[in-house]
């Protein structure tokens, strides 16, 4: 499990350090730099993958496309090289590339300093890493497949984060037990097809999945939903609200992993989801980093934010929930003058509350509604 990260001269962020738990929760203002945390680890895993042992960043990578190496270096670097540090259980990793071409899209390592035989006991070096992003794949028509990305690398996403293997994964670990904590108390089924439904049911009521293998096309994905009479007719994924398909993939994901063993990193979980379902998302979320589980979000909405709240006091009360102490948030914002990104720890208290917020955070409903009640 990764237990902090520190970034030098990489995009926006000059010199950021950031505390991790089980549940890392990056927020702030658009382009502060949350996004670029996260490509900066995925790179990382890229460059392991490679079988190149972290002789170079490929900024052209399938998960993560930054350009070239001027891109992803900070503007008012003192020097031509970016500095990645993570400790994690097991070691201390420093990660250095000097840029010698500004203009390739791969940076050249300078120096590295990790233990090699404790790399397979990183999750983020391993299989059961996720990465979800904001850009992942609304309603399709069909849904591709892919052996070799779901069977032999056990991946969700190969490009840029889209989930677009999603449902060729889902029905391959369709019979796969859920972990107990994990598990809807609304259905009696414990594999992960029976406890996907069940969570979809928590941002639409009574829906049904329905997979279909349509060969090398891969697959189609419907809803039928339960009425009083019955069930109704089956619905092509395009025909029924996004929310329900844009919250699959991170569903999925969470209820396919283990402790101690994965990691998934996802951007904005709210995506075109009603506040409840924003607030249940939450609630599933916590329950897996609770469980052992770390998972790093990015999010733009109080929803989610308050959601975790709430499960921080749920466990207190020992309802469920997600001890305080198992959460970090950051408050990301720029600095003008520097134009780099300034990370903020914000605390979380006693009851899932935050005293002392920053400036800035998540504080807009409590200007409009100021605004409205004319003080």
């Amino acid at each position: 499990m990764i237990r902090s990260f520190e970034l030098n001269n990489f995009k926006s962020h000059k010199d950021t350090q950031l505390d991790f738990s089980n549940l890392t929760v990056l927020c702030g203002a658009n382009s502060s730099g949350k996004s670029s945390v996260i490509q900066a680890l995925l790179l990382l895993r890229e460059s392991f993958f490679n079988k190149s042992q972290f002789d170079y960043l490929d900024l052209k990578s399938n998960p993560v496309t930054i350009g070239t190496a001027k891109d992803a270096l900070y503007q008012f670097s003192a020097k031509d090289e970016i500095k990645f540090k993570i400790e994690t259980t097991h070691q201390k990793m420093i990660f250095d590339f000097a840029i010698k071409e500004p203009t390739k899209t791969l940076i050249p390592k300078s120096s590295h300093s990790f233990d090699v035989d404790q790399l397979e006991k990183e999750p983020l070096f391993d299989k059961n890493c996720q990465f979800i992003s904001a850009a992942r794949l609304g309603p399709q028509g069909t849904y591709l497949k892919d052996d070799v990305v779901v069977d032999v690398y056990n991946q969700i996403s190969v490009t840029e984060g889209q989930a677009e293997y999603f449902i060729h994964f889902l029905q391959r670990h369709k019979d796969d037990e859920v972990l107990p904590e994990l598990c809807s108390k609304h259905v009696e089924f414990t594999d992960l097809f029976s406890q996907v439904t069940a969570w979809e049911r928590e941002i639409s009521s009574g829906v049904n999945i329905i997979v279909k293998d349509i060969g090398i096309l891969g697959y189609e994905l419907k809803y039928q939903f339960n009425t009083k009479e019955g069930k109704t007719d089956e619905f092509s994924a395009k025909n029924v609200g996004f929310g329900l398909s844009c919250a699959m993939p991170v569903i999925v994901a969470i209820l396919s992993s283990r402790p101690n063993e994965s990691i998934l990193f996802i951007e904005n979980p709210e995506a075109h989801l009603h506040p409840r379902g924003q607030a249940k998302l939450a609630e599933l979320i916590c329950l897996a980093a609770q469980a052992g589980v770390q998972i790093v979000i990015e999010t733009h909405s109080d929803h989610i934010i308050n959601g975790i709240l709430v499960q921080c006091k749920k466990f207190e009360e020992q309802k469920g929930g997600i001890s305080k102490n198992n959460i970090s948030v950051h408050y990301l914002n720029m600095d003008e003058e520097k134009h780099c990104s300034v990370a903020e720890r914000v605390n979380i208290e006693d009851n899932g509350r935050i005293i002392y917020p920053p400036k800035g955070f998540f504080d807009q409903f409590t200007i409009d509604r100021k605004h409205l009640m004319g003080f």
